[in-house]
């Protein structure tokens, strides 16, 4: 199975200054890998990390979260399925106000 990870930004995401759009995730990551400093507090940059089945390809929520398991070495907070069009919504509405993360666990645990 191959994994597509969506890497979600926080409510209110602002770019920060010392960083071009482009090099946010790699800088942030270097500074994690080797104990500098990041271009921002990570918990001001990314709200949560989500793991889907790639190429469309249609999978069962457990063998998902194994497999993510598996490659992260970490248990998902949730797992199961999602309709992203309404959370995709009213993210765009909010302009970007609003938490996808929280968005998701919703939907996961309502």
């Amino acid at each position: 199975m191959t994994l597509e990870w969506r890497l979600h930004p926080v409510a209110g995401y602002e770019r920060p200054a010392s960083a071009g759009t482009y090099e946010v995730f790699s800088r942030a990551a270097l500074a994690f890998g080797t104990g500098g400093d990041p271009p921002a507090p990570l918990d001001r940059l990314w709200d949560g990390l989500e793991a889907f089945s790639a190429y469309g390809e249609e999978i069962e929520p457990a063998p998902l979260a194994a497999a993510a398991t598996e490659a992260l070495g970490i248990l998902p907070d949730a797992c199961g399925l999602v309709d992203h069009e309404p959370i995709a919504d009213a993210w765009e509405r909010s302009r970007g106000g609003t938490s996808i993360v929280a968005a998701l666990l919703e939907q996961l645990r309502g």
